[in-house]
């Protein structure tokens, strides 16, 4: 039996085997696609400061090379120096000779025009001065980053700063911008400034704007901030092929985990694994259902019924589990359990009134091992009871292969063990084997109870037992009139609904207490 919230645990758990690595393939796909599309954003913008940097120290080596020259400022050997340094370099494009900030020759021209530089955008923090300026001395309208120590100045191509090539598949552009002065220095593709300015307000480094993915860094080192982009289509494009190759995978890890999962919930919820767990979690329960004079209503003892109680708080009925534990070869592990919650149960009980006993019943499976009798023992000995304390029920059918199961039979009533025969008249040939047995009581099966006012087989039952002198329990018993005629023929015993139905430990010993004491 499957309670509901067990169905809901297992769809839930299938559904989660399904979907999850589908998911985390279609994830991984995206993941792959935007990594690979962010890594030749970022190699790209790393080669352009490369660059960058690069054009820098050149033109900072140009410096130092004509800084050293001690003779006079636009003299033949001081142009040959500057002319040098600027042809040794090739990205500077041209070096010039200043006083203050008038430009006073250079390298492409002896005298250059009556001319001023304006004041310093940026200072370098190993002292260079920096300007973006389209003011030169040659007065062409040309924006171009100037490089200055005391006495030079050298004159940059921004465009030498972004020529780069991008490797990848799709086209990547990037922009220089003035960190203090919030212009443009170079640029691959017209941008927008008011991006950057965006950015730079909201603190986002990554963000997408009208199908094109953006990304910003700041080079403070420089005094340049740095925009790379690219369109976003090609990232889309560059996930499908992810997806061709990580769905597939993930569909087959989802059918793998589903299969295992099928696996191991039928392995779960069979039969064998299902009473195992029962046995092994000690989740059966033992009922106990008293057994009374039929004359006088006191109590004599009680037989030991087992309970398995389901999730859903029902309990399943040991005319299934008890045939089911047999076919799974687990009765001699149920009956185990069973004495061992019997005695920690009762146990004190027990002690308590010597004269009251447990009846507990035996599968044919439980005489066939030596384990039961020492069992048995063992428990004695704990709770310091008597053998007689002790009955053990046995159908007909216990009796069927005497072969194997005397040696244990034999041990038990040797024992001081009460041995009953349960159900009896419903098995096998009852009459040949009855009188051979050594056997103490019968019970009277609940279905000759039922049949009393037929009188055509009860009296007979109760006859041959008196016979053979053995006491009787009768079974089922549930109405005044039963008890009566029960009582009137010779039966010694009852059990059933007219007395009290089985009882969990806390309840039977309360109901057993009060019992003694009325009688």
């Amino acid at each position: 039996m499957t309670s509901k919230r067990t169905i809901a645990l297992v769809v839930g758990v299938l559904i989660l085997s399904v979907l999850l690595p589908v998911t985390l393939s279609v994830w991984f796909a995206h993941y792959q696609a935007e990594k690979d599309f962010t890594r030749d954003l970022n190699n790209y913008g790393e080669r352009v400061i490369f660059r960058v940097h690069r054009v820098v120290e050149q033109s900072k080596s140009a410096l130092k090379d004509v800084d050293v020259f001690e003779g006079k400022t636009c003299s033949e050997p001081h142009l040959q120096a500057i002319r040098r340094a600027s042809y040794i370099h090739r990205d500077v494009q041209e070096i010039i000779a200043l006083n203050g900030l008038k430009p006073q020759c250079s390298s492409l021209e002896s005298h250059s025009s009556e001319m001023q530089f304006p004041s310093t955008n940026y200072q370098t923090p190993d002292g260079y001065r920096v300007w973006l300026t389209d003011n030169n001395d040659l007065g062409i309208p040309h924006y171009m980053v100037a490089l200055a120590s005391r006495r030079h100045m050298v004159m940059i191509d921004p465009a030498s700063f972004v020529d780069v090539v991008p490797f990848a598949a799709w086209t990547i552009n990037t922009v220089l911008i003035g960190s203090q002065s919030h212009s443009i220095v170079a640029q691959t593709a017209p941008f927008d400034l008011r991006l950057w300015e965006q950015a730079r307000r909201t603190g986002e480094h990554t963000f997408e704007h009208h199908g094109m993915l953006y990304n910003l860094r700041d080079y403070p080192d420089i005094g340049l901030s740095q925009m790379v982009w690219a369109p976003v289509a090609p990232l889309t494009d560059k996930w499908y092929q992810q997806l061709l190759l990580w769905l597939p995978l993930g569909v087959l890890i989802s059918v793998l985990a589903s299969l295992l999962i099928l696996r191991m919930v039928r392995n779960l919820q069979s039969p064998y694994h299902r009473m195992l767990d029962a046995i092994n979690s000690r989740s059966l329960d033992v009922y106990y259902q008293p057994i009374v004079s039929l004359r006088s209503g006191r109590i004599v003892g009680a037989e030991a019924l087992a309970r398995w109680r389901q999730p859903d708080g029902t309990f399943l009925s040991p005319e299934i589990f008890v045939p089911l534990a047999g076919q799974t070869g687990l009765i001699t592990r149920l009956t185990g359990l069973i004495v061992e919650k019997v005695f920690e149960d009762l146990g004190p009980w027990l002690k308590q009134h010597p004269t009251q006993h447990v009846s507990i019943n035996l599968d044919p499976q439980d005489l066939i091992t030596t384990r039961l009798p020492a069992q048995l023992a063992q428990q004695l000995n704990k709770w310091n009871l008597t053998p007689s304390q002790v009955a053990l029920e046995l159908t007909e059918r216990s009796f069927i292969d005497l072969k194997n199961s005397a040696s244990t039979l034999s041990q038990l009533r040797q024992a001081g063990y009460a041995l009953y025969i349960d159900d009896f008249g419903t098995g096998y040939s009852s009459l040949s084997y009855l009188q051979n047995l050594d056997v103490d009581i019968i019970k009277i099966d609940k279905s000759f109870v039922d049949a009393l006012e037929f009188k055509n087989v009860t009296p007979h039952i109760i006859e041959m037992a008196k016979s053979l002198q053995l006491a009787m329990v009768a079974e089922g018993v549930e109405t005044e009139c039963q008890r009566c005629w029960l009582a009137e023929h010779g039966v010694q015993f009852g059990q059933g609904w007219l007395f009290c139905k089985a009882l969990p430990k806390a309840e039977f010993i309360t109901w057993a207490q009060e019992n003694l004491t009325r009688a």
